[in-house]
């Protein structure tokens, strides 16, 4: 219990007084810490990999079927001095969840950091185009399997532990071409949000990061060559972002440097604003 007569206050009064030197960093900002990205195989994923071993973790990349980018994030993250192993499989399917979280347990000890970041998209000018089967594929992977994830990574994430989920800007503003994707990603952002709350007494932060257009095989695998031509341009930046300008907000999420939040998401657009 303390009181003073004058505003704005000494600092020097107070009992304790508050921290305000720069934590210690004599170490990379996730020195020792085992993470687990989805969708690491490229892209964003790809790079986060790449800055997290980068600031000292060791890494499980679960991707679908892209062996060949995922030998070539594996190779970027030994390259840095640490460990990484690759699981491949469809994760909107449980079971292949806990078969990730297992083989991080197996090979590392531990789980440290969850990156939930799959995700696929299919234009369709109407929703009346949008097929039973599309809809569930797209709910799976990428919402259903950020669910699945987190219930395989519960039993091994202790206090400290940070999960990361990748949201879009169009969970904010929507997209007339992408309404199944868009829906699943301001699913995520609730999601997030829900999560954070439930965890916040076990001391395991929950964050999403919500990109605008970056520059990922996701897209000219999903465009015609027109609309990739233009991509991105519509953002105040004039131009799509790179992953390596995404990355850091992971690696701020993931480390002590975000200690004070937890049910936030942070907004690599180009300068878009969504209010959220």
């Amino acid at each position: 219990m303390q009181h003073q007569d004058d505003q704005p206050g000494q600092q020097s009064q107070m009992t304790p007084e508050p921290e305000v030197a720069p934590k210690p960093k004599d170490e990379g900002k996730l020195e020792g810490k085992v993470a687990i990205i989805t969708g690491g195989d490229s892209g964003i994923g790809q790079s986060v990999a790449i800055a997290f071993a980068e600031e000292g973790a060791d890494v499980v990349i679960a991707y679908l079927s892209e062996d060949g980018d995922a030998q070539k994030t594996q190779a970027e993250v030994e390259n840095r001095g640490r460990r990484c192993i690759m699981v491949a499989g469809d994760l909107g399917q449980e079971d292949q969840a806990r078969k990730v979280v297992d083989a991080a347990v197996q090979e590392f000890g531990k789980l440290d950091v969850l990156v939930n970041n799959a995700a696929e998209q299919h234009p369709q000018e109407s929703i009346e185009n949008i097929s039973q089967e599309q809809l569930e594929r797209t709910f799976r992977t990428n919402i259903f399997s950020y669910f699945y994830m987190v219930k395989a990574a519960m039993p091994h994430l202790q206090e400290g532990a940070a999960i990361i989920n990748t949201a879009s800007v169009t969970a904010y503003r929507g997209s007339p071409g992408l309404h199944d994707y868009s829906a699943t990603k301001g699913a995520i952002v609730a999601f997030t949000r829900s999560l954070s709350g439930s965890l916040v007494k076990k001391k395991i932060r929950v964050n999403a990061v919500a990109p605008g257009p970056i520059w990922t095989p996701l897209i000219p695998s999903t465009f015609p060559a027109v609309e990739v031509d233009d991509f991105g341009k519509q953002t105040p930046m004039q131009r799509p972002g790179q992953p390596n300008e995404v990355a850091p907000c992971f690696v701020f999420l993931a480390s002590d440097d975000s200690s004070y939040m937890t049910g936030q998401v942070l907004h690599p657009n180009g300068g878009e604003i969504v209010n959220g």
